[in-house]
């Protein structure tokens, strides 16, 4: 159970090395001679070399010399032999420590040390006991080490909710690598307990539990689709800092250079350029603030995870600061499977393992699991816990239902009926008869996720067959663009959708204004036009939103918070089609994202690109 304990140990590592090092100015009653003091000079700095098997030899040397400090010198001693992964050397040098005699940390130190040498002892309910006594007066340098050697312990007595726990309690206190292993190995300990517990824990939770968001993803890894955890938007990022001058925002915080990583290759080329082109309309229209700006170049990130790699790693070489993308699933795989993540990554997608990000990854993408369920949350608050849910044969939609009934479920409602409509024909009478026969529920509706043209057959027949249940659907409804006389037949239908297509999103350039000049920025590529809007948007705020639960970026394609594991979450706007158009059934949503006052457009520094043009 104790996994590798001793990496994540190290964390204290450069604290015992400073208590080596320092342990010649150590404060005494008795005054010490110029010969004790040169030899624990020597002694510490054999340890700062490495040394520290002779540094041990020389601290004992000392602790036989000096019997009124023997205790300091033993505790010293000790923690060498731990630096040279000699735990069995020291056992037997911490034996006859006398705590009482110890000073400042020294107690602290060597209960942690007694507890590292009970786990290698396979001892436990040593280690526990020792990491849990009251009132134990912890410093904060050591405050890791301790949570890890408890964790250890409450696993090795069989506590593994206990462990996870621990683990989870240290997560904002680690960087890097060592976050990385430490959640790997919380969510390990939270999926040995099974599926049944781990169910019974989540339903007993409240909203804001710490743990309720690694146990669903302890249940995601074991392969149960969990209910979503809405964000909660508290504080928009960039609000004015009081004091400060209009210019800035809090939260706002520019690398000097950032990669954009986009495919250049066959099947991705359209959709790259897409984003490319919402990420620069994004990018000059914040020159139009005095707050600082990132240089931009962009890399072909290749279509694969090697191709992929290499471009990251030269971003990195070329000075960048941030990298954004890649966006090919095979290539996030690549990237961010990476043992080190050198500079942070925004990737433009989600990997398919049951990986999380490393601490310095996150991730961010158009999913349908957030439309479904963001669907059956918007049913519920209307009072309706029956769906019918009929949707069409492609992926979207399949993963849209799942989620929409993971959602309607974990708030009470039932699935009434499913249906996957034919991809061929015009005739959805089976469904529909199908329908008409159990739709006689009071607080019942229908959840579709197709695209326009099925929706438009759809909806007329559910009319003739005179079922009048509310209808609500994902995204894909809406063609990108207003057509009132074809979707007059869609009249009524609410959807879920991103807010800058309907000008519903104040603080970003208009829709309209960009549509018209811009082909990458209507019809069907509008939304990966906004994708990009918000991927350069998100550059600036990106550490804020990790940190601090609750705050959000007003976004083109919703509103956007970062959740635990570096996910970035989307709250969409909801729509409703009115004599045959589609608008915001809230009116325009209330934000102003941009970073500072205007400043004149010569300051705004220009994107540079690949000498090839990627």
């Amino acid at each position: 159970m104790r996994g590798n304990p001793m990496r994540l140990c190290r964390l204290a590592a450069s604290g015992l090395l400073i208590s080596l090092v320092l342990s010649a100015c150590v404060p005494s009653v008795v005054p010490r001679s110029p010969a004790e003091i040169a030899a624990a000079q020597n002694a510490a700095e054999l340890a700062n070399q490495g040394q520290f098997d002779r540094a041990a030899q020389a601290y004992l040397a000392l602790a036989v010399q000096t019997p009124s400090r023997a205790d300091h010198y033993k505790l010293l001693a000790a923690e060498a032999y731990r630096e040279e992964n000699a735990l069995d050397r020291a056992a037997p040098t911490v034996v006859d420590i006398q705590r009482d005699r110890l000073t400042d940390d020294e107690p602290v130190r060597l209960d942690l040390l007694r507890a590292e040498i009970a786990l290698h002892q396979r001892d436990p309910a040593t280690a526990l006991r020792l990491t849990t006594q009251p009132n134990l007066n912890v410093p904060p340098n050591l405050r890791p080490r301790l949570l890890i050697l408890r964790a250890d312990a409450l696993a090795g007595t069989g506590d593994l909710w206990g462990a996870a726990r621990t683990r989870v309690e240290m997560d904002d206190v680690l960087q890097g690598a060592d976050r990385a292993q430490n959640r790997d190995q919380a969510l390990t300990l939270l999926t040995k307990l099974g599926v049944d517990p781990l169910k019974q824990r989540a339903a007993a939770m409240q909203q804001g539990d710490r743990m309720l968001p690694w146990v669903n993803e302890a249940l995601g890894r074991l392969g149960v689709t969990v209910a979503q955890t809405q964000p909660n938007l508290e504080q928009a990022v960039g609000t004015l800092v009081p004091g400060s001058g209009a210019s800035v925002r809090e939260g706002y915080k520019m690398p000097a250079h950032v990669a954009l990583l986009l495919p250049n290759s066959d099947g991705l080329v359209a959709a790259g350029a897409a984003i490319r082109e919402g990420f620069f309309a994004a990018y000059f229209q914040s020159s139009n603030t005095h707050a600082p700006r990132a240089t931009v170049r962009v890399y072909d990130s290749g279509g694969s995870a090697a191709s992929a790699i290499k471009a990251y790693n030269q971003a990195v070489a070329d000075g960048a600061q941030m990298v954004i993308g890649p966006l090919a699933r095979s290539e996030v795989q690549g990237v961010l499977n990476q043992q080190s993540l050198p500079v942070p990554v925004l990737a433009l997608n989600h990997l398919d393992s049951k990986k999380l990000p490393t601490g310095t990854a996150s991730e961010f993408a158009l999913m349908p699991e957030d439309e479904g369920a963001q669907a059956a949350d918007h049913m519920v608050e209307r009072g309706l816990h029956n769906a019918y849910v009929l949707i069409s044969g492609d992926d979207f939609a399949k993963r849209a239902a799942v989620a929409f009934k993971a959602e309607l479920e974990a708030k009470g409602g039932q699935i009434a009926g499913t249906a996957q409509l034919p991809s061929s024909g015009v005739n959805y009478g089976d469904a529909v008869n199908a329908l008409n026969a159990g739709s006689a529920a009071g607080d019942a509706g229908i959840f579709i996720s197709m695209r326009t043209e099925q929706a438009r057959l759809l909806l007329p027949q559910l009319r003739v067959a005179r079922i009048n249940l509310p209808v609500f659907a994902t995204s894909h409804i809406y063609s990108g663009s207003d057509n009132a006389s074809a979707d007059r037949d869609l009249e009524g239908v609410e959807f879920c959708a991103a807010p800058w297509l309907f000008d519903a999103q104040t603080g970003l350039p208009s829709y309209h204004d960009l549509a018209s000049q811009l082909p990458a920025a209507r019809g069907a590529a509008a939304q990966l036009f906004a994708f990009g809007m918000d991927a350069w948007n998100l550059v600036p705020y990106l550490d804020w939103l990790r940190n601090h639960p609750g705050s959000y970026l007003p976004g083109a394609t919703g509103q956007l918070a970062v959740d635990t594991f570096g996910h970035v979450k989307r709250v969409l706007t909801w729509l409703k089609y009115q004599d045959g158009v589609a608008r915001p059934i809230n009116g325009t949503l209330e934000m102003d994202n941009a970073p500072g006052a205007p400043a004149p457009a010569s300051s705004a520094p220009m994107p540079a690109t690949q000498p090839n043009g990627g």
